[in-house]
């Protein structure tokens, strides 16, 4: 991808255009080593495109697709999942989120993919990778920013599955873990932070079937030192917290010990700053193409109270694409 620089150009590059009034599209990894931003006046549509918040008037139903997956084996989950529990019984880590990623066959191509899906945040990059994203990060308008941290899962089929999910014992900790961290983290850059939604729904409709994902909002007031610098403001929030777990740090390095794999840009982020205001998304729902071959990254938090086997299917419920 020739329009990658390092992490550091990124967030520089975010606070020198924020300065000038001029719009732009970024992204960095999960690792804060690599990303761009580029003037919406330079967009290349034919390499790169995104969508915001914009609503899909293509016709979904009329179009059929091929759309199977490969996952980790369950013992190779097992062998992941038993070593972050030895973590958390050390007190290492409170929630560490566990992702994996898995072989996709699909009759679409990335392109087709990102124009037929249905998600609030959308990003397709030419030949590397597209993203559907039910997650925002943070959003700021008139000083007042919002992040929407999702933790907690559940196939919206199941008899009662509002009730269900809202009442689960180890999805309420895994969420209350994740809005704790938020809250804090918001608090790094902002002023008067609050929990302004506890604990909503939203429903997800998928080529599988339709699930339910757990939100909540928390707001703050950006402090004055971040006002003209929303890429140093990105900067000390990151990595998203709802992906990794809590403590952030220590649980990061959980993650990198763990799992087999380099997230690259899956759990990063992307966004815009258009006409003075900034959004972007966690980008999760993803599906790169390495070698010819295509691969969706998913997974879920785990914490003391986690079953593997409930895990390892949460895994794969959120290998779908965003197409009915």
């Amino acid at each position: 991808m020739h329009l990658l620089e390092p992490y550091l150009n990124v967030i520089k590059t975010m606070n020198y255009l924020q300065k000038k009034g001029e719009d732009y599209l970024f992204m960095v990894d999960f690792d804060k080593t690599m990303g761009f931003c580029i003037p919406l006046s330079e967009l290349d549509p034919t390499y790169i495109q995104y969508s915001i918040h914009q609503i899909n008037t293509t016709l979904q139903e009329k179009l059929p697709f091929k759309f199977d997956f490969t996952p980790p084996t369950y013992e190779t989950y097992c062998q992941a999942f038993e070593a972050i529990q030895k973590e958390l019984k050390a007190g290492n880590t409170f929630l560490t989120n566990l992702t994996f990623a898995s072989q996709v066959n699909c009759s679409l191509g990335l392109k087709e993919l990102f124009r037929y899906s249905d998600a609030k945040y959308k990003l397709w990059v030419n030949n590397t990778f597209v993203v559907f994203s039910p997650e925002r990060f943070v959003h700021i308008e008139n000083n007042v920013i919002k992040t929407n941290p999702m933790k907690g899962t559940i196939n919206a089929e199941i008899e009662h599955a509002e009730e269900v999910l809202l009442n689960d014992l180890k999805e309420n900790a895994e969420h209350h873990t994740i809005v704790d961290l938020l809250r804090n983290d918001l608090s790094i850059i902002a002023n008067q932070v609050t929990v302004s939604r506890f604990k909503y729904l939203d429903l997800i409709k998928t080529n599988k079937g339709a699930i339910y994902q757990m939100s909540s909002e928390i707001t703050g007031l950006v402090r004055e030192r971040y006002r003209t610098c929303y890429g140093d403001l990105i900067d000390a929030l990151l990595p998203a917290g709802s992906i990794c777990g809590a403590p952030k740090q220590s649980t990061i390095d959980i993650i990198h010990r763990v799992e087999n794999y380099s997230r690259g840009f899956y759990t990063g982020i992307f966004g815009t700053f258009q006409h003075g205001i900034f959004d972007s998304a966690v980008m999760i729902r993803f599906i790169e193409s390495k070698n010819g071959q295509l691969y969706f990254k998913s997974g879920g938090g785990i914490t003391a109270l986690s079953d593997p086997e409930k895990e390892y299917h949460e895994l794969i419920k959120k290998i779908y694409v965003p197409i009915f």
